[in-house]
């Protein structure tokens, strides 16, 4: 028998910062006008989740119900947004939330979709190929037919919402690392020519400033990775302040698993590993540049110091040969 399934909506992950200040992201939400944690999920300030009900013009049109979609936004940089119109979020992302965020970059914004439905029939959710199914049986199984439509409608279960939650951290970490790979590729391309010009026996025409400057965006390319973020931790922090009964780690994973996260932060590290030998290799360079700059220097002095001892000796062997009473 098949299952009647709600209609394939999408959820968007949105990457446009290496932070966001969520105190400021706070502020000016609620300018706006919008409820901070309408459920009262208590996982602030690890998320900041509010409502924005669906008013475009496409939707008036076709005559559809109102709907609400939810918007989830981390300190890691990532919003991530569930049956929201993407002129919603263009506004929201690219100039709303802005001024909140940490080292922006608007311009090479990154996403990534998944579509999800929901399932009045289960009541554990799962990640089936590119679609998450959302368990809801937990909201209607149990009213009766006069209650169940209205209930629907009206009351938006928090079981759902912190289901959403954690969704929502995976898709924000792929996210994340997304931008990473994209800039980890960027920089391997700005030092491709190294290995080549090292096989023709050539010398590096690397400046002092060029070497510090890929040095730095290397070591702050791990420190994203490694040190800064929540990128390689097994569970993020807002899940020890859920409840834990709720099972929301597992979602967690199943994200994880779909989106081979784990597989990729291998990958990244291990071309982090071939970028630091890259990065070695012009430290060396710049190394033995330094060393033959201070030996041409101590050659100099040497030269100037002999050249001033020779002349010395002239004037006194001069001295010496002048008649005597000349």
């Amino acid at each position: 028998m098949a299952r009647n399934l709600g209609a394939h909506r999408t959820v968007t992950a949105y990457c446009v910062a290496e932070q966001y200040d969520i105190s400021h992201v706070a502020r000016i939400l609620k300018s706006a006008g919008y409820h901070l944690d309408p459920h009262e999920t208590g996982l602030y300030p690890q998320v900041i989740h509010i409502e924005v009900p669906d008013n475009s013009p496409s939707r008036r049109t076709e005559g559809a119900s109102p709907s609400t979609g939810d918007v989830f936004i981390f300190p890691s940089g990532a919003v991530v947004a569930w049956d929201v119109p993407e002129s919603t979020m263009s506004f929201l992302v690219g100039r709303s939330l802005l001024p909140a965020a940490q080292h922006p970059h608007p311009d090479q914004i990154e996403e990534e979709d998944l579509e999800y439905t929901e399932d009045p029939h289960r009541d554990v959710s799962a990640i089936k190929g590119d679609t998450i199914v959302l368990g809801t049986k937990s909201q209607s199984a149990d009213l009766s037919p006069s209650t169940k439509s209205s209930t629907d409608t009206d009351t938006r279960n928090i079981d759902t919402v912190l289901t959403k939650i954690a969704f929502s951290s995976g898709l924000a970490r792929s996210t994340k690392l997304a931008v990473l790979e994209t800039l980890l590729a960027s920089y391997l391309n700005s030092t491709s020519s190294i290995p080549r010009l090292l096989s023709l026996g050539g010398r590096l025409p690397f400046t002092r400033p060029f070497i510090l400057q890929k040095t730095g965006q290397l070591l702050s390319l791990r420190a994203q990775l490694n040190l800064y973020s929540e990128l390689t931790d097994s569970l993020p922090d807002l899940f020890w302040d859920s409840p834990h009964e709720k099972g929301l780690e597992g979602y967690y994973d199943m994200v994880g698993k779909a989106l081979d996260t784990n597989v990729r932060i291998k990958v990244l590290n291990e071309k982090m590993d071939y970028a630091q030998e890259i990065a070695s290799v012009l430290r060396q360079q710049l190394s033995e540049r330094h060393g033959v700059r201070l030996e041409w220097i101590i050659i100099l002095l040497i030269t100037v110091e002999v050249g001033f001892a020779v002349r010395q000796e002239i004037k006194e062997w001069r001295e010496r040969q002048a008649p005597v009473g000349a």
